[in-house]
């Protein structure tokens, strides 16, 4: 093979972004055009500078990542015996280039494929081809977020039209209402594992139609119930014109939940009477829930239910009722919304929420659905979310793993093996420490330069650097540490320990409290105490992601509780020699230990009524305040005769060799295989 050739082999294979020299690579053949097409290898590609392609120093490169590429796609499995599993879910979040994500869950649901492919488990996953993603984040002159939306050009992405053996697509045909709609697949490679993303925009549907699989998360209930048809239906509808019948049905919220009523039609259809064809459809369901707000779980009035499931509850041959009762708490209660989460815990035979505090939370919603139950009993257990190590961590961070502790992170991911960095020096923890933070300050200085958002940043480059990044959903309180604002003035005024707070995120485009609370933010950065040290970097993706998880020294996470599920930003932190300082709830009770990080506000007590927000919000404040000044602030600047902060260093230690393996895709994916895909019973 050319040089070429191999370039344009691993290209078309989302392995690469989980290497970070195969993405060097494609940088060096055309660094404009690669950042300008968000890190696309195939626009850098298509460009490359022919002269850098004929350096036999660059072809040597292009050798050594193709061989390894090479060598992962011909990996054994390392797992024996893993059921054959299809993973269902509306949102992956695979690489900056590619907009198919929000947030979390998206994010969540791309490591969890990645994971499995590091794995070699037989895996496929299912979801929609957004073309237009979510949005494209830009700012009016009074920083209020705007939005756009680019049209996603598959010719030139790793994403090929899925055909009937290379000749016309292969479609498969939902019914939404009274109308038969045409769905096909685009297949993207991520490693070992393939994605498909069904898509309904094009000619052979009406033009109502064909905006369904466009845009994530957007319009009202009328068209996420058409989305989640398409999902769930068509999905699985596409496993069997792929000619693919796993043993597991994994759904990743309850936006994939209809798949589950077409393995019910499918039994039904083959001569089960429906007692049996449940049973059955229970058998090889699992269910996966992330929403710990009632209002946020997917709801549809009865009228706008049967609207439009009209066409498929004429194939399935069921009632309204009938089809009704499989979202309702109470099926003989007519004014009931349909639920999806309703319909997959009724049939899924595993379910669980996504921390342990959310399978609490989870089981306490869902307790009037098991009313022979007790709430310890109600059947929702849980698997705490963890991250793809190999995506988030950085590339310096991975070679000075690979030099100390010799980890090749899409192998081994074992505790004991990060418990080497315990004998590393503090010299040698400080350096890495305060390399990655600069790599990051450099970083910004030159984002801010294209933003339409004017950010001036004074940055020190050993100064306490704190990141915020995340969905501006209004429950995480992005403003929080300026709710008093001169007690903050004074901690970010202090020339002798200066601390500098780097911000990213999106807020919902129908979500008015959450742009406004960018806003304020954006106020706040230009006012005096605050100029040059706050900084809100614009078009939050998986990149500004990767870059502020990798050099900052906190990452500052204050949710009201219980309301975070999991969040997972905070576990990319510790590879990094980064720490947490973060409200008790989600992944961080079970990751806090009191020597690896901060907690804000009280101990978690199990009791997860509605407290009120206004005074949850003072009192998380006031203890965000006292952590800031009495330990997190004072431990940075504490430094000995040599200069380093020790108590710093060894909260670092704990932290890099306490959390990155539990906390890891990898450890999260051998759970569900262990626990929840292996079907025992």
């Amino acid at each position: 093979m050319t040089p070429r050739d191999k370039l344009e082999s691993i290209a078309i294979n989302l392995w690469w972004s989980w290497d970070p020299e195969a993405r060097a690579l494609f940088r060096r053949l055309n660094p404009e055009v690669y950042r300008a097409s968000d890190n696309n290898p195939q626009a850098a590609l298509a460009t490359a500078d022919e002269a850098v392609l004929d350096d036999p120093a660059f072809q040597d490169d292009i050798d050594t990542v193709y061989d390894r590429y090479r060598d992962y796609m011909e990996r054994d499995s390392h797992v024996e015996d893993a059921p054959e599993t299809a993973y269902f879910c509306m949102e992956y979040g695979l690489h900056e280039s590619l907009s198919l994500y929000s947030g979390g869950l998206g994010v969540l649901a791309g490591d969890h494929a990645k994971a499995a492919s590091d794995l070699g488990l037989p895996f496929t996953g299912i979801g929609l081809f957004l073309r237009e993603g979510y949005f494209r984040q830009s700012f009016d002159a009074n920083g209020w977020q705007e939005s756009t939306y680019p049209v996603l050009d598959p010719a030139k992405h790793p994403v090929s039209l899925v055909s009937k053996g290379g000749g016309d697509p292969l479609t498969v045909t939902v019914p939404i209402g009274t109308h038969a709609i045409e769905v096909r697949a685009w297949k993207v490679a991520l490693g070992r594992t393939d994605l498909y993303l069904l898509d309904t925009d094009f000619d052979a549907n009406p033009e109502d139609f064909r905006p369904l699989t466009r845009r994530l998360y957007q319009g009202g209930d009328y068209e996420r119930i058409r989305q989640e048809l398409v999902l769930g239906i068509g999905g699985l509808r596409m496993l069997r014109a792929l000619e693919t019948e796993p043993a597991v049905y994994h759904a990743n919220e309850g936006h994939c939940a209809f798949l589950m009523l077409e393995l019910l039609r499918e039994r039904l259809a083959a001569g089960d009477d429906q007692e049996t064809a449940e049973a059955w459809v229970r058998n090889r369901s699992v269910f996966t829930t992330h929403t710990p707000v009632m209002a946020g779980h997917d709801h549809f009035a009865p009228d706008l239910f049967t609207e439009a499931m009209a066409g498929f509850r004429d194939q399935i041959n069921l009632s309204n009722h009938d089809l009704l009762s499989y979202g309702r708490v109470h099926p003989d209660d007519h004014e009931e919304t349909f639920t999806m989460t309703v319909l997959g815990l009724k049939l899924s035979r595993a379910a669980n929420g996504v921390s342990k505090l959310n399978g609490h939370v989870a089981r306490q919603q869902w307790e009037d659905l098991y009313p022979d139950c007790s709430l310890e009993e109600v059947p929702i257990d849980s698997i705490t979310n963890g991250v793809h190590l190999p995506t988030w961590t950085a590339g310096p961070a991975r070679d000075f793993l690979a030099d100390h502790i010799h980890n090749d992170l899409t192998m081994s991911q074992d505790s004991d093996q990060w418990g080497g960095l315990a004998d590393l020096s503090d010299e040698t923890l400080w350096n890495y420490r305060c390399s990655l933070r600069e790599r990051l300050l450099d970083y910004v200085e030159g984002k801010v330069q294209a933003q339409s958002l004017p950010m001036h940043p004074d940055l020190d480059p050993e100064a306490l650097t704190i990141g915020f990044a995340r969905r501006f959903a209004t429950y995480k309180r992005a403003p929080l540490i300026f709710r008093d604002r001169e007690r903050a003035r004074a901690l970010f005024a202090d020339t002798d320990r200066p601390i500098q707070l780097l911000y990213a995120g999106k807020a919902h485009p129908a979500d008015d409290g959450g742009k406004r609370f960018i806003q304020r933010i954006y106020e706040i950065s230009q006012t005096a105490g605050f100029e040059g040290k706050v900084v809100f970097l614009e078009g939050y993706d998986m990149e500004i992601g990767r870059m502020l998880v990798s050099g900052c020294d906190v990452w500052l996470n204050n949710p009201r509780r219980p309301l975070e599920a999991s969040g997972t930003s905070g576990q990319k932190v510790a590879a990094h020699g980064g720490l947490n300082l973060s409200v008790l709830d989600g992944w961080w009770p079970e990751g806090y230990n009191g020597d690896n990080g901060w907690a804000i506000g009280p101990e978690p007590t199990g009791d997860y009524g509605e407290a009120d927000p206004a005074v949850q919000d003072e009192q998380d404040a006031a203890a965000l305040y006292r952590q800031l000044e009495e330990h997190v602030i004072p431990t940075f600047y504490d430094r000995g005769a040599d200069g380093l902060p020790s108590a710093w260093i060894d909260m670092m230690r704990e932290a890099m060799t306490g959390l990155p393996a539990p906390f890891s895709a990898k450890r999260m994916v051998l759970k569900y295989v262990e626990e929840v895909y292996r079907n025992d019973g």
